[in-house]
């Protein structure tokens, strides 16, 4: 596998230094942009008319009552009102996506579970929406707790083909093949090593630059997003707020056939218009899509002994009313230096209370170097033991203790509070590997009741 910071991409740019074209930064801030001068108006949401003659619409990401700190909305100015962007719904099935719960009674989760990457369909047109094959769902998503994890397919642009969820924000992890995201809000241009928010309710299509497209998706039911408290390490560091890209208004004004297909309670709605919904002229607000570079997650680690808790490594959290117990935390594990004496230097032996779907985007895992390839998924649930395989023990045990950078890695995590279940897919279709297992067979008996006597 190839690693994707060599790939010919449209970010082709030193993504070092500059900003970047057509995007807005900082996480969580009030933003303003107007694809026509003077469409937004000022001093005011909703004047008597609007510009161009638009309409101002709001969409709101939190109840009008939540505290300051987590409310969320933004002013839309579009050519119609969203009302129009819908007509008769007829139910629609996408067999592939499933919503929790969804217990399946002769699939079981318990287990240590690994999968080589999905592999693409030879004879099969397959647009993102229709490519995604979820892999664990969690929670509920009628309480809006929860989430589910998926993979995506993708080989054929979502032409006059449009989709929002009332269910939850899309967590999305590109692997192999860019993906071009047109929104209400305007367009985000992803690449594999970056990732992007998409949140409940708005509108989107996506087309492929490079023909395909795989990933993971971490589908969110319950609060949004947001960064980690960094607590004693200050303000610096982690995913800082200023890396973090929201796309400047752009818009569609196309007068054709148009599908809208809806996903609302596990269930999907599709209906027809005679329009464009990507209308949006001009906006405001903190409601809204971004992207991420995990490129520049700025790691953190020990400097003498030991090593933090994985936690340290966490890009996004969606928090629970129970402090320090997330829906779901966003972990990735990025080159570093690992420059701790006398310690085990890959993750340790562990259970956790936490239920934990990883995923490699590109290279090697350090705690698994052969099984865990780009594409593959693992799954250990809650309180089931896992840790480094055999090899991965034996050489950390004997090596060095001069520092060492890991270099051409990234995988990440979906860690959530609640158990997650194997979908029929993963358990039957997928291809998972019956013998991860045994990457812990060779592991011995090593205790001898007198060596310290000696």
């Amino acid at each position: 596998m190839e690693n994707p910071t060599d790939q010919n991409t449209a970010a082709t740019h030193d993504s070092r230094y500059g900003t970047q074209p057509g995007y807005m930064v900082g996480f969580g801030n009030d933003f303003e942009t107007e694809a026509l001068k003077g469409a937004l108006p000022q001093g005011r949401n909703s004047p008597q008319r609007v510009e161009y003659g638009l309409y101002a619409e709001q969409l709101s990401g939190s109840p009008f009552t939540a505290p300051h700190a987590t409310l969320e909305r933004s002013w839309l100015y579009r050519i119609r009102p969203s009302v129009k962007h819908l007509g008769r719904l007829q139910k629609v099935n996408h067999p592939y996506w499933m919503t929790a719960p969804n217990k399946i009674p002769d699939v079981v989760s318990l287990g240590q579970y690994r999968w080589d990457p999905t592999p693409f369909p030879e004879d099969q047109n397959l647009t993102f929406i229709d490519g995604i094959r979820t892999m664990t769902t969690a929670g509920d998503v009628g309480l809006q707790m929860g989430m589910a994890a998926h993979v995506y397919l993708a080989n054929t642009d979502m032409e006059d083909e449009y989709f929002y969820s009332a269910d939850g924000e899309l967590l999305v992890v590109p692997q192999i093949g860019r993906l071009k995201i047109a929104t209400e809000f305007g367009v985000i241009d992803l690449e594999p090593l970056e990732i992007c928010i998409l949140p409940r309710g708005m509108v989107f299509k996506v087309s492929l630059p490079d023909g395909q497209a795989r990933g993971f998706i971490c589908e969110n039911y319950g609060a949004k997003f947001t960064l980690p408290n960094r607590g004693p390490i200050g303000a610096n560091c982690l995913a800082n707020p200023r890396d973090f890209k929201t796309p400047v208004a752009q818009f569609e004004d196309i007068e054709r056939p148009c599908h809208v297909t809806i996903k609302w309670c596990g269930e999907f709605h599709r209906t027809t218009i005679d329009h464009s919904p990507l209308d949006v002229v001009a906006w405001h607000g903190n409601y809204a899509p971004y992207k991420y570079d995990l490129r520049h997650f700025a790691p953190l680690g020990a400097i003498s002994f030991d090593h933090p808790d994985p936690s340290i490594f966490t890009v996004l959290t969606a928090p629970t009313a129970e402090e320090g117990t997330a829906n779901i935390d966003f972990v990735i594990f990025p080159p570093r230096w690992l420059p701790q004496e006398d310690t085990f230097r890959p993750p340790w032996y562990h259970k956790n209370i936490m239920s934990e779907l990883m995923g490699n985007i590109y290279g090697q895992y350090d705690a698994k170097p052969h099984g865990f390839v780009p594409g593959g998924i693992s799954l250990h649930n809650c309180m089931l033991p896992h840790g480094p395989d055999h090899e991965a023990f034996e050489q950390a045990s004997h090596n060095s203790w001069d520092p060492v950078k890991l270099k051409d890695t990234m995988s990440f995590m979906f860690e959530t509070r609640f158990p997650q279940q194997l979908t029929e897919f993963a358990g039957k279709e997928a291809p998972l590997q019956d013998d991860y297992v045994d990457c812990w067979s060779g592991l011995e008996r090593k205790f001898d009741g007198t060596a310290g006597l000696k």
